[in-house]
């Protein structure tokens, strides 16, 4: 996605959250989401690299999470690690989670800040990302793209969007919904065939177990016995009763 459809896409969301009361300034928000995404939106929502960490569910994230290589920076140099990413249903439920991170102590700079470059230097100076640049980088993605303009938000008639970023708001929770509906079938649909293949499983070691004699029977123990002599099976215990009918029927026959 290039930067003009990953704003237009945010801007909404980022402006909508920042009227109803998030420190996060919308420039930030948005320089943010597209430094940790470069415009691939992934399918869990985190456009922020928010990590799983030790947190406990709450009301935007449920506890799901996504396992994928990311870059840090360790002793002053790039390392290509394996991290564990909270999940969410939509971007605005993470972007609501984000804003209870940044409601610890640790992020008071963070929302104390006067100005949309102050922010960004305090996330950095947070801890918020390992990257010794990251503020740098969000100031000049902020500029370059005119972000911050967006954090004048409008308050017309108490309305913090315009007509045409509420109708862009609506139609990407209209597709957040829809695929939040179609990951619920598919995963009723793959618990279903999961329970069907297991039932089979248990079927098939059922009748594995049934058809399967605790001893060998008397009548077949010399034509057993003549097979394992020949090498034609590998033990003698655990076979079927079939099994030790036909190696009985080539017995007889002389075939062994």
């Amino acid at each position: 996605m290039d930067k003009q459809s990953f704003f237009g896409l945010i801007r909404p969301i980022a402006r909508l959250l920042y009227a109803e009361g998030s420190p996060i300034f919308p420039s930030v928000r948005m320089a943010q989401g597209w430094l940790e995404t470069g415009g691939n939106i992934p399918g869990w929502n985190n456009l922020g690299g928010y990590k799983a960490g030790g947190g406990v569910p709450n009301g935007y994230w449920k506890g799901a999470v996504v396992s994928k290589s990311t870059w840090e920076v360790i002793d002053g140099k790039w390392v290509n690690v394996i991290a564990s990413f909270r999940a969410y249903d939509s971007i605005y439920d993470f972007y609501k989670d984000q804003d209870l991170l940044f409601a610890r102590s640790r992020y008071l700079s963070v929302r104390n800040a006067a100005s949309p470059f102050e922010q960004a230097r305090m996330l950095q100076a947070s801890g918020y990302a390992t990257d010794p640049d990251y503020a740098n980088k969000l100031i000049a993605i902020i500029n370059a793209n005119g972000l911050i303009a967006d954090d004048e938000v409008g308050e017309e008639e108490g309305e913090p969007m315009t007509t045409e970023e509420k109708a862009a708001f609506a139609a990407l929770q209209a597709a957040v919904a829809k695929l939040s509906s179609d990951n619920v079938a598919l995963k009723i649909e793959l618990d279903s065939r999961n329970e069907a293949l297991e039932s089979l499983r248990e079927r098939a070691d059922a009748l594995e177990l049934l058809h399967r004699s605790a001893a060998i029977p008397v009548w077949a123990k010399e034509a057993v016995a003549a097979a394992a002599q020949a090498h034609v099976i590998d033990t003698p215990e655990g076979g079927s009763y079939d099994f030790y009918r036909i190696l009985a029927v080539l017995h007889r026959a002389k075939l062994l």
